[in-house]
């Protein structure tokens, strides 16, 4: 597999890294036949995926915890787009309902949704944070081009040139379908400032309402702390090659508003003359300020 380490492929117009993805594997996510009772994640990258791969994990596992401690998030809650799908699938748990990743944008993936009554959980970050966020990742993964300046990536951050293409298309693609799908639009800020409230919040949109002590078990085990320290959750499983977190750690600081120590005033100013030209008229209500 490590041949394909610097390899990207191109997919409907947006670059995916040909170590985890090969044009077949893409294509047979868009005509993947999703069932009634499948719940699918939807993210854009380092939007809080792992996390809430976790927490959904934690709300189907019922107080059951060995494939908390035993199962990595991926093989848990698969990205159905990626190369190691098939071989992960076979292995699910079959007690659960089927728990699916993605970061396809609307335009590929929901022909094939319409096509079932699936519940499709979307969950977005400010997108200063993810773009930090993101921006320390591509200097861990071997998979991704070190970049060579936090300025150039912002610029492709803001074009939708890089890897998973526009934040601001994959939003807007995907709030745009709340009529079309059932859809539940969650944010790391919310989950992050509120989290028992969105965590009953969310279980109770999949029919799985938490007594208080499942509550308690969820919150524990979705922990930054928790998370950061597990080797099943945090990405340490993965060799060197793939992942180096001698570079920087995979969990780095699950925070709001790390982006502050980043831009700089021009940098900001820029970032928001972009955002307002792309959201300003979306008529989203997102809990972020890009103050």
């Amino acid at each position: 597999m490590t041949e394909r380490m610097n390899t990207t492929e191109i997919f409907d117009g947006v670059r995916f890294p040909g170590f985890i993805h090969t044009p077949e594997s893409l294509k047979a996510a868009c005509s993947f036949q999703f069932q009634d009772t499948d719940i699918l994640l939807v993210t854009f990258p380092k939007s809080g995926t792992t996390w809430m791969q976790q927490v959904l994990s934690l709300i189907f596992c019922e107080g059951h915890l060995w494939p908390i401690h035993n199962l990595p998030t991926w093989a848990r809650v698969p990205w159905i787009e990626q190369i190691s799908f098939d071989s992960l699938h076979s292995k699910r748990n079959t007690s659960w309902p089927r728990l699916f990743t993605s970061h396809l944008n609307a335009k590929g993936l929901s022909p094939a949704l319409m096509k079932s009554k699936a519940k499709v959980v979307y969950m977005a970050r400010n997108p200063k944070d993810v773009l930090v966020s993101f921006f320390h990742f591509h200097r861990i993964a071997g998979f991704l081009p070190n970049p060579s300046s936090f300025e150039d990536f912002v610029d492709e951050f803001l074009e939708g040139t890089g890897f998973f293409g526009s934040w601001f298309d994959h939003v807007k693609g995907w709030l745009s379908l709340q009529k079309d799908l059932t859809l539940f639009f969650v944010t790391y800020e919310e989950l992050h400032q509120e989290p028992r409230f969105t965590i009953r919040k969310l279980s109770e949109f999949l029919g799985r309402p938490l007594g208080p002590k499942e509550e308690d078990i969820i919150l524990e085990h979705s922990s930054f702390s928790f998370m950061s320290q597990s080797n099943i959750v945090n990405y340490s499983l993965l060799s060197k090659e793939i992942i180096d977190q001698s570079e920087g750690k995979f969990f780095r600081k699950g925070v709001v508003g790390n982006w502050r120590e980043y831009f700089t005033p021009e940098l900001n100013e820029k970032f928001n003359a972009v955002y307002q030209s792309k959201m300003g008229d979306s008529g989203l209500c997102l809990p972020w300020t890009m103050d």
